[in-house]
């Protein structure tokens, strides 16, 4: 399975995986699986630290190297095609970062991880509940 995280589930996975279900957090173990991270994740987590609603012992460059030696992920690429397909994305509200999420995980046919109840209730993507 070909999974795309949420930019929370990304931060949890690293720093507090016990925050997430249990189910979720087998699926991110399990080898067999390919892990994404769109840089809307990277952008979101940038935002998070400069607003103080996410502090770190570190800068946000450096937690994101050692983010990435401890969780390998791919790059999900921000596409056209992606920014295209954020019109098509049916949900409740007009988050730009969520819309691009929920776009990438249709357009590269991945199941998107998150516990964002916003975006488990877009149509026409595979999700799995974090």
């Amino acid at each position: 399975m070909k999974l795309l995280l949420d930019t929370h589930v990304w931060i949890w996975s690293v720093s507090e995986p016990t925050k997430l279900a249990p189910r979720a957090a087998e699926a991110l173990q399990d080898q067999a699986n390919e892990l994404w991270l769109s840089p809307i994740s990277i952008w979101e987590f940038v935002i998070l630290v400069e607003k103080r609603r996410l502090t770190l012992e570190m800068s946000p460059e450096e937690w994101f190297s050692q983010a990435s030696r401890t969780l390998s992920t791919k790059e999900a690429p921000l596409t056209a095609e992606v920014a295209l397909a954020t019109r098509h994305i049916g949900l409740p509200h007009g988050d730009p970062a969520d819309l691009f999420l929920a776009a990438t995980a249709k357009v590269f046919d991945l199941t998107l991880v998150t516990s964002d109840v916003h975006l488990l209730t877009a149509k026409d993507i595979s999700l799995l509940r974090a």
